[in-house]
């Protein structure tokens, strides 16, 4: 090998080793505040504040943002983070859950679930557009509906009533667990199961076959 070949040789060598340390490297991001429309976070120790829809170091893309969580981009990657939690880009998202429900003699899709880490029998109800129950389940839960809620008017298939509007701290549904739900206390003895109604099947991905209905979870 010449003298004039070895330089070149050394150089190929050092291009390689940057580009695998680039590769190598874990974008680690943190988030640090969050505010409609914008958030703080943290990018492999530096503190940057991006708008929806602008990137910073690494490339990393603030999707959405709110002040309850921020959804970020992340090598083609989008994770859902919340304040104070981090992720970083060798993490490897979990697969998607799937939650199979078969129809029972009636034609209903019951599946079990937590409202509060308390156990309750949901159905499905893609009709509703919210989890909803009577005042005996909200009270069998412990929801201070008439104190905490709400009052609003209530469309349902018996006819207009009246209900208390609040949010339930989580709701899991075989596992897959969601917080800061949505959820309508209706007064009377109605509905006769808790419903479980689209602001959390929307979560999902819905597929209906014969009598399976099956949810997968998006992220």
């Amino acid at each position: 090998m010449g003298h004039r070949t070895l330089p070149l040789m050394l150089r190929l060598i050092a291009c390689c080793l940057l580009g695998w340390a680039t590769v190598a490297g874990a974008t680690s991001v943190k988030v640090l505040a969050l505010f409609p429309g914008k958030a703080m976070l943290e990018i492999d120790g530096q503190r940057k504040v991006l708008a929806v829809g602008k990137s910073g170091p690494g490339g990393v893309r603030l999707i959405e943002a709110d002040p309850g969580r921020a959804l970020v981009e992340i090598n083609g990657e989008r994770r859902e983070l919340r304040l104070g939690s981090s992720v970083s880009a060798r993490y490897a998202p979990p697969e998607r859950r799937e939650i199979r429900i078969l129809k029972d003699r009636r034609g209903g899709y019951f599946v079990d679930g937590l409202i509060n880490g308390q156990g309750v029998r949901f159905l499905v109800d893609t009709g509703a557009t919210s989890v909803a129950m009577s005042e005996s389940q909200a009270e069998r839960l412990g929801l201070q509906h008439r104190v905490e809620g709400r009052l609003i008017g209530v469309g349902t298939a018996s006819g207009n009533a009246v209900g208390h509007e609040l949010k339930l701290n989580s709701v899991s549904v075989e596992g897959v667990q969601l917080r800061d739900v949505r959820a309508v206390v209706i007064s009377g003895n109605g509905p006769r199961h808790v419903l479980l109604g689209m602001n959390v099947l929307s979560r999902f991905d819905i597929d209906q076959r014969e009598n399976l209905l099956i949810l997968r979870t998006k992220f």
